[in-house]
């Protein structure tokens, strides 16, 4: 319990300096605790070291898990979500950080219609164009972000991207930056807010936070290598 602790509160002093560096407020950022793999018992350890926002990726692993643990726990989904899970995960999670597709927005509005439900997406957008990588591309996004607004049920909340895999943190700023302008030209073309910018993980979390993160995504820097 005191080694997770220590790690959490670590990675939150890192937030924090990285946003006073930026000339951000901290609490502007909200860190999401990537549990996937991780059983309830050790996500039980973070919920008591003050940790409540925690992200899955894998719905069956969610479904078996998000019951065991309490209530005061906020679930969001960082993954690429199947078209056959919708259903299964539209219930237990509050934001999607991976709408990846014009179709699988339309999907997720149809299902959440049937079910009566209203879901919050980030988009998520494939700004290196790597083939290995889902998302749309900028222009892409441009041409359908117009459609994905008329959706009646899919709540837009922002952006999310995950940059190239590089050995320096530093390698990750352009990508980072790079959303954030996507994101005013959108808002400005649009007249939408999009309020959140979903990027940065264990190796880049304080370079995303410097320019521009809402929410940082990070696993092993807080639970250990899986």
């Amino acid at each position: 319990m005191a080694e997770l602790s220590t790690r959490l509160d670590s990675v939150k002093e890192n937030i924090e300096r990285a946003a006073r560096a930026a000339r951000r407020d901290p609490a502007g950022v909200d860190l999401v605790a990537v549990s996937k793999t991780h059983p309830p018992e050790v996500i039980r350890e973070a919920l008591d070291a003050g940790q409540s926002l925690f992200g899955e990726s894998r719905v069956q692993e969610a479904r078996a898990k998000l019951p065991l643990l309490p209530a005061r726990a906020h679930w969001h989904f960082i993954g690429h979500l199947q078209k056959n899970k919708m259903r299964q995960a539209l219930p237990l999670f509050e934001l999607f950080h991976g709408v990846d597709s014009l179709e699988s927005a339309r999907e997720m509005n149809r299902v959440a219609k049937e079910m009566g439900l209203y879901p919050r997406v980030l988009l998520q957008v494939n700004l290196a164009g790597e083939s290995s990588k889902f998302g749309f591309s900028p222009d892409g996004l441009r041409r359908e972000l117009e459609e994905i607004l008329t959706l009646d049920r899919v709540q837009v909340d922002g952006l999310m991207t995950i940059p190239p895999a590089a050995p320096e943190a530093e390698a990750s700023r352009r990508c980072f930056a790079g959303l954030w302008e996507l994101r005013d030209e959108l808002q400005a073309a649009f007249g939408v807010p999009l309020k959140h910018l979903s990027m940065g993980m264990t190796q880049d979390y304080t370079v995303a936070v410097e320019e521009g993160a809402t929410l940082v995504r990070v696993g092993t820097a807080i639970f250990g290598p899986r």
